[in-house]
């Protein structure tokens, strides 16, 4: 595969120049970084990178190649994809073609043998920034750059109809509000006895009502949860119903300002599959794979917030919160992926937890 020069652009003026593959238009994004050292093609096919630039920190990216069984979605959705260096010599019996090669057939421009290790201080030195991929310094607009921003993320990744996964005898009928989500949300939900009804992220409450489910799931997502208030103005007609709702990363940011809990955009974000995560209840400390730009602000202090709910996971790198259990209704919302656990067992035990509330409902 031919190489061209090439080079990133931050909107503070810094230049990172490195090697072009993949589409050749360049385009602007959002520069954030995750620190994965596998788990690339889940990445690349999270929805929740809508509008972005991935930069992979771990040096070598693609060595297993193409696995289209894990992918998160159909195609991927982030913006363009920046790492030192990419496998052009896959070697895995489950591979289906080199990653370099499946990105140019999806139209999303690479920039690689860049320095990914100073370009991650600096967008931790600085917070996350825009940036443009192009050919040459000369073709950055850095107005342009500068006024970038990402728009419309949920409208751009939801699914478009309704459908079923799973058993239909299923003892349990889930619906999936589709915000963005990872497939591994549903798969996750129906191994564990469910049917899984998703729908689009505006489908109406009274919608959601009439197909009678026994819980209510609020997937994943991209782009800043304050952008979405039609979805969260059905969210507050939602949690009236009684129904147990269990809530992944901008769901739990989405259920929040449902609640009147403030969201605010972080520094750089949590991006990766080594996140560490205490449980207030248990004290046991779980590693989390995570993907936000966002947090909810719950403050122990403020009366409204601990009206609202209870504080039941923070990261324990700055504390930030990464779970809530609702006190008024039957609801638990995390900030990191149980349904894409770092390890085996690490958090998966919290879709356990909400088949558990499921059933207690049932029993009422």
């Amino acid at each position: 595969m031919d190489a061209t020069e090439g080079c990133l652009v931050l909107e503070n003026g810094m230049i990172f120049r490195g090697k072009r593959l993949g589409a050749r238009n360049n385009v602007t994004a959002e520069i954030v970084f995750a620190t994965g050292m596998n788990g690339y093609l889940e990445t690349l096919t999270d929805p929740s990178y809508y509008g972005q630039a991935v930069v992979q920190t771990f040096p070598l990216i693609g060595n297993y190649g193409v696995i289209p069984e894990d992918f998160e979605s159909v195609k991927p959705h982030l913006s363009a994809y920046i790492a030192s260096e990419i496998c052009m010599n896959p070697s895995n019996f489950r591979s289906e073609g080199r990653l370099a090669d499946w990105l140019t057939a999806q139209n999303i421009p690479i920039l690689t043998s860049v320095d990914t290790r100073t370009l991650t201080r600096v967008l931790r030195d600085h917070g996350t920034m825009n940036g443009m991929i192009c050919d040459s310094p000369e073709q950055a607009d850095m107005s342009k750059i500068r006024a970038y921003r990402v728009t419309d993320a949920v409208k751009h990744t939801t699914c478009e109809n309704a459908y079923t996964i799973g058993d239909v005898n299923a003892p349990y009928h889930v619906v999936l509000l589709d915000i963005g989500a990872k497939a591994n949300i549903a798969r996750s939900l129906s191994e564990r006895g469910c049917r899984v009804t998703v729908v689009p992220a505006y489908t109406k409450c009274e919608d959601i009502a009439n197909l009678h489910p026994d819980g209510i799931m609020l997937s994943n997502g991209a782009g800043d949860p304050a952008d979405n208030p039609e979805i969260i103005a059905e969210l507050q007609k939602i949690i009236t119903l009684g129904i147990p709702i269990m809530a992944i990363c901008l769901g739990h940011q989405l259920l929040a300002l449902a609640n009147g809990i403030t969201t605010a955009k972080m520094k750089f974000g949590h991006r990766g599959a080594n996140q560490p995560v205490l449980n207030l209840e248990t004290k046991r400390m779980a590693i989390t794979t995570q993907n936000h730009g966002y947090q909810v602000q719950y403050n122990t202090d403020d009366p409204h917030c601990s009206k609202k709910a209870d504080l039941l996971y923070v990261n324990l790198n700055d504390n930030t919160c990464e779970g809530l259990r609702y006190r008024n209704f039957p609801a638990i919302s995390v900030q990191f992926h149980p349904e894409a656990c770092a390890g085996p067992q690490d958090t998966a035990f919290i879709f356990d937890e909400f088949v558990q509330m499921m059933e207690v409902q049932k029993c009422r």
